[in-house]
């Protein structure tokens, strides 16, 4: 008799109406199914099963494992209830809202208020003195509520990394590293440069040290890696080299790109035996890369399948919402005062990363105190002139509905028509969704360019995408089916490619 066989059968005399008891038969046939060391690894304590008015709900500690969960285990679970109830329930994918089990981003209303209610720059001499005398008096003596970190201690913080589609399951994955060090490893954080992996992998390093004192962990480039492998071939000792850095709890390493298109197999193949020395100790290795490890042939197949075998993670660059955190922690941090105008002005226009933002909000401070006044819209476009005008590339509503025409294979203009067919009406609401994330638009004015539609169509096809988002649904494109972000970043490709 066959396991699943076994399961109906078990599942059929041991299973009543009390839910409890359907769950208990529920996770007997997934273990049969799945095997007990995945069962354990996944659906282990922090993970439970819930029957509630006819739905099987699985709630999950945090949004990674939710996701996961979903996009790994939905088929096996539904094989598990067809075998032991004979049909299979709905099944819902859902996060534990307790605050002890919940990953919630923290919430960044505070931030709004404590920059609305920031005083403005002083514009006369006196007040500008008085200004800077109290800038001083600052900074010798440490705001409420400002961490004093120890000399070398990296700045950042998990509550510092603005958190957005486009890196939520990066942020995950690394409070799970840090959590349950060694399950997820190694763990690849990757995506093009400025998109906060190396924010996010510093943060592993320094949540790990605060949360379990005593446990070590390292943060260090691949150059510095290869540097240091060199100098203990020359003289310092390898045995001194490797138990540096093969030791600790947690190992960082930065940009693991470097190690390609140089001649340096001996360093790679040391890089190769502490991958192994970590996931034989059940330790924790973390590396970025500007590229997926399938990219990274020439660190040779052995390495390439190493890095596959943990969890992979991309960063894409920061959508709107993201940009407008970031720019709100720099205000913080740079102690300046961005009204909503000035911030949506350089949300919508700075769009390639980070650091163009942080150049720019670094900007905006020197011109206040330089010419005494308060930064306005008027002022930041005066400003920021050079970055602003020729080099952005400013998102308009054709452009959004060229893109989704092309991404979903649909004739232009197909968007205005009156067709109602899903083929065509869930790409329209996709595209009402994406010129409220990329343009200042007008709801009206969105209703009114994809086929004169009342406002009130443009909020429901709002919620309907962040409801696509929230499940991770998938769409049929021109050349198959794929998933909601999927579909989303492709057309965002698109668009930034004109």
């Amino acid at each position: 008799m066959t396991s699943r066989e076994e399961g109906a059968r078990r599942g059929s005399e041991e299973v009543t109406k009390d839910d409890t008891e359907i769950v208990s038969a529920v996770r007997d046939a997934l273990v049969d199914k799945v095997g007990h060391q995945r069962f354990d690894l996944w659906f282990g304590a922090s993970t439970r099963l819930e029957m509630s008015e006819g739905a099987l709900a699985v709630v999950a500690p945090n949004w990674f494992l939710r996701d996961w969960l979903a996009s790994n285990f939905r088929r096996d679970l539904e094989a598990s209830c067809q075998a032991v109830l004979g049909c299979c329930p709905r099944l819902d994918f859902r996060v534990d809202e307790t605050p002890a089990a919940s990953d919630r981003p923290p919430p960044s209303r505070p931030v709004q208020r404590s920059l609305l209610d920031a005083p403005p720059v002083a514009a006369g001499p006196e007040a500008r003195a008085n200004s800077s005398a109290e800038a001083t008096r600052r900074r010798s003596a440490p705001a409420a509520g400002r961490e004093k970190r120890p000399a070398g201690e990296s700045p950042y913080r998990f509550d510092t990394f603005v958190v957005g589609p486009s890196n939520r399951l990066a942020r995950a994955a690394a409070e799970m590293a840090v959590e349950r060090p060694g399950e997820m490893s190694p763990l690849v954080v990757y995506g093009p440069t400025s998109v906060g992996k190396t924010h996010l992998v510093e943060a592993i390093c320094r949540a790990m040290r605060q949360a379990k004192p005593g446990a070590s962990a390292v943060y260090l480039t691949a150059e510095q890696f290869t540097t240091g492998f060199l100098q203990a071939l020359r003289g310092s000792g390898l045995p001194s080299f490797r138990q540096k850095y093969r030791g600790v709890s947690v190992l960082v390493i930065d940009d693991l790109q470097f190690f390609c298109g140089k001649n340096a197999r001996c360093t790679q193949l040391e890089l190769l035996y502490t991958i192994d020395s970590f996931l034989r100790e059940r330790r924790q290795i973390v590396f970025t890369s500007d590229r997926p490890p399938a990219e990274l042939a020439e660190l040779g197949r052995e390495m390439c399948t190493r890095l596959e075998g943990g969890m992979v993670c991309r960063i894409d660059p920061p959508e709107y919402e993201t940009r407008l955190g970031i720019l709100r922690q720099m205000a913080i941090r740079f102690e300046v005062r961005l009204p909503d105008d000035v911030l949506a002005l350089l949300a919508s226009r700075l769009t390639a990363h980070a650091r163009e933002l942080s150049g720019a909000v670094c900007r905006l401070r020197a011109a206040s105190q330089a010419m005494g006044r308060p930064i306005d819209l008027a002022m930041a476009e005066e400003a920021l002139a050079d970055l602003i005008r020729p080099g952005a590339r400013l998102v308009r509503l054709p452009d959004i509905a060229k893109a989704v025409c092309e991404t979903f294979g649909l004739e232009p203009r197909s968007l205005q028509s009156g067709r109602k067919a899903k083929s065509v009406s869930y790409p329209r609401m996709l595209a009402m969704w994406l010129a409220r994330k990329h343009t200042r638009a007008a709801l009206s004015e969105i209703g009114q360019y994809f086929g004169r539609r009342s406002h009130s169509t443009v909020i429901s096809a709002q919620k309907r995408v962040d409801a696509w988002l929230a499940q991770n649904a998938p769409v049929e494109l021109g050349e198959g089916v794929c998933g909601i972000d999927q579909a989303i970043r492709q057309v965002e490709q698109r668009l930034r490619a004109g």
